[in-house]
């Protein structure tokens, strides 16, 4: 199998994770790296061994032997970023969420189609054995028919109205930064809504603090899920079915196993799932699994499940009274 040359655009902290779980991955180097600092490249690329660094977006798309780009800037220049790469006939791992709105998402969706560039969104949780293991269970029926899931992600963030988290301009706010991950794992195991119903409260820039959501499905079940800037949550999901109940144990966004709990069953069931290092190295084998294979987008994470999922988030938004500068 053939090595694939990783470039890296963006160099915030994700970067430095993502990096760092290139080492995991057989036949994958980090090769160029790009911040619109040259010296904070060359700091990066030293650290981690890649060959390439660059002070500008632009000047990536020079660099030769480029196999793949990484996106790893805010949430507002996705949309610029991944278009720029794919122009240039360059396949995207874009980070999540996917882009700013389905508007956007649409538009990089259809010029990777155009160019037939290999686009994915980086939604790392997708691809932890834990999740897979998961899906099997209840795609095999186990916990019996799924009636209710509930997921929460939250941590307490200092407020900083410039920072990225805060920052309108960069679409700061707990949805787009983690709220995400909730509607991704409904998404998931329950496929696309056909109502949902969102409040939030406020940070003095206007973006939400806490983001609650409710959701209903065609099969009956529904769900509840929430997102804070304000306060550490558990950090769970559970789905609740007529046999039982099953939980993605750790932090779900990034699991190391299940917890099966039947009914009438005295004990539950914990099964361990393998979980190396950070755990981003599994999406960025996918990619390369992809790309070894022609495919130009991944059959587990494909291109209409990301669009669902930023029109769900346009949803909210729009419930909210959430919008970003320019929109």
């Amino acid at each position: 199998m053939r090595t694939y040359n990783w470039a890296i655009l963006g160099l915030g902290t994700i970067a430095h994770k993502f990096a760092e779980s290139l080492a995991l991955v057989p036949q994958a180097r980090l090769h160029a790296v790009a911040s619109r600092s040259l010296s904070k490249a060359q700091g990066f690329a030293g650290r981690h061994g890649a060959a390439h660094a660059v002070g500008s977006y632009e000047e990536l798309l020079k660099v030769p032997g480029i196999d793949v780009v990484y996106i790893a800037t805010p949430h507002s220049e996705h949309h610029a970023h991944s278009l720029l790469c794919l122009r240039a006939g360059l396949p995207v791992l874009c980070e999540k969420a996917f882009a700013l709105n389905a508007a956007q998402a649409q538009e990089m969706i259809t010029v990777a189609q155009e160019q037939r560039v290999f686009l994915m969104e980086a939604f790392w949780t997708r691809f932890f054995p834990a999740v897979t293991k998961a899906l099997e269970l209840v795609q095999a029926g186990v916990i019996g028919e799924v009636k209710h899931l509930v997921a929460d992600f939250g941590f307490a963030a200092p407020y900083e109205p410039q920072g990225r988290l805060f920052n309108p301009a960069l679409a700061g706010g707990s949805l787009l930064d983690i709220g995400v991950y909730p509607l991704f794992i409904s998404q998931l195991f329950l496929g696309e809504p056909q109502s949902v119903r969102a409040v939030a409260t406020r940070a003095g820039t206007g973006v939400d603090v806490n983001c609650a959501m409710v959701l209903a499905y065609a099969s009956g079940a529904t769900a509840s899920v929430f997102s804070t800037l304000a306060a550490p949550t558990d950090n769970q999901c559970i789905l609740y079915g007529t046999k039982g109940q099953l939980q993605l144990l750790g932090r779900f966004h990034a699991p190391d196993g299940v917890r099966l709990q039947l009914t009438g069953q005295p004990q539950a069931q914990e099964m361990p799932c393998e979980k190396q290092g950070l755990g981003y190295h599994y999406e960025a084998e996918q990619v390369q699994q992809c790309l070894s294979q022609g495919l130009l987008e991944s059959p587990l994470l494909p291109l209409a499940f990301s669009l669902e999922l930023m029109q769900q988030l346009d949803t909210v938004r729009e419930q909210i009274g959430l919008r970003y500068p320019g929109e």
